[in-house]
């Protein structure tokens, strides 16, 4: 089931539909989905918290706090879902969201949220058709949105016409669509470098980085998801992978990691090198742990093989992309990076720019070719390995 292990953040708001989504929790929660519902104040008129939280197996929040005065955390609330769905999205809740009128846990949930949006509404047929709402729903769809259309039928006011909100079974298989991998890197080999390299100083200190190795793994299970076979060779990182298509080779050091990346690289279709491999190491490490003697300390550093500009200049059918992580003039040197290596595309991305780089699990990216610049959001690590390889595909396709 697609939806299994998947966080969803369902927003309930004040309409006669909400009864509905009762329905649509106990078929989230059978298709694997882990379910979090957040209500406005107007739809307590309509649903029950504990049926909700009954349905869901966890609190229902509909303020900034709880009886006993503790935060509930729109920020937390945001980043741990996958998707968020407003459903029913009445008119008042959809201009709210579209206009930024944040006075309420929903809409403050909303627009800290990075991951996909789904908007299900329902009104009256009037309201659904009056221009208003046509606006706001078009300025959804320009965010980036996905609507999922209100039905025909009979309506509480006792008219009949568009304005029925979904059906929960319908609202589910949209969920279900979203998150169904695509197949189309089916009988394609990706080879993907992740995480830093540790370089030995003596037998417990080393010269190493920052990089957990978040994006990499990412990568590596969207690419698997997609149908490719993925050789990940990571070096050490506490990120795990699951997917059956993903055989993992785990590295310390940059010789080890060019070793094992020239192991595979002739059968690779596409390769991606997001490891932040060290530039220096020692020339030669201690046998013993160093000892703390002297004020100063001097290491003599010798040049790491460059993995990237070796795999450049091997390249054959290989479609090739590099990562940079630049401080200042990054375009500039990410470009520079890109015709130096020979790589067919570059992910450049900012310490400058809050959210992006290492450890964290948002990242905020440039992709670069020879011809084009392209600019993304800061998103999460997830999304951003769905962005760079759909920008791969098509690449290939053209």
């Amino acid at each position: 089931m697609t939806l299994e292990g998947k966080n969803l953040l369902i927003c309930i708001s004040g309409g006669i539909a909400a009864y509905k989504i009762n329905y649509l929790i106990r078929d989230l929660i059978r298709r694997g989905a882990e379910v979090q519902v957040l209500i406005t104040p107007s739809a307590e008129q309509f649903v029950s918290k504990l049926t909700l939280s009954t349905l869901s197996k966890r609190p229902v929040y509909s303020d900034f706090y709880g009886a006993d005065g503790t935060w509930n955390n729109h920020v937390e609330l945001a980043l741990w879902a996958d998707l968020i769905v407003i459903a029913p999205c009445t008119a008042n809740t959809l201009a709210k969201m579209i206009h930024g009128l944040c006075d309420n846990l929903v809409v403050a949930t909303y627009l800290s949220a990075k991951c996909p949006v789904f908007i299900a509404p329902a009104m009256d047929l009037d309201m659904y058709q009056h221009p208003s709402t046509k606006q706001n729903l078009a300025l959804a769809e320009d965010r980036g949105h996905h609507i999922i259309p209100a039905e025909e039928g009979f309506l509480a006011s006792g008219l009949s016409g568009q304005g029925r909100l979904a059906e929960p079974e319908t609202i589910a298989q949209h969920l279900e669509n979203f998150f169904a991998p695509s197949q189309e890197l089916t009988g394609k080999t990706v080879l993907i470098t992740a995480g830093p390299t540790y370089e030995a100083i003596d037998p417990v200190r080393f010269i190493g980085n920052h990089s957990a190795g978040k994006m990499g793994f990412s990568l590596a299970e969207e690419a698997a998801s997609r149908g490719a076979n993925v050789i990940l060779i990571s070096g050490p990182s506490a990120e795990q992978a699951h997917h059956k298509n993903i055989a993992l080779h785990r590295v310390t050091t940059a010789k080890e990691m060019r070793e094992v990346v020239f192991r595979f690289y002739d059968d690779a279709n596409i390769a991606i090198a997001s490891a932040a491999v060290a530039d220096y190491a020692p020339r030669e490490a201690a046998p013993e742990k160093i000892k703390k003697s002297e004020e100063t300390m001097t290491i003599e550093l010798v040049k790491n093989p460059d993995i990237l500009l070796e795999m450049g200049q091997s390249k054959k059918e290989q479609y090739l992309v590099g990562f940079a992580l630049e401080t200042q003039n990054g375009e500039e040197n990410a470009a520079a990076k890109l015709r130096k290596k020979n790589l067919d595309m570059i992910v450049l991305n900012s310490l400058r720019d809050e959210g992006a780089g290492f450890k964290g699990s948002t990242n905020k990216i440039k992709i670069i070719t020879h011809n084009t610049v392209e600019n993304y959001t800061l998103k999460t690590k997830k999304e951003v390995a769905h962005d760079i390889l759909d920008f791969v595909q098509q690449e290939l396709l053209k």
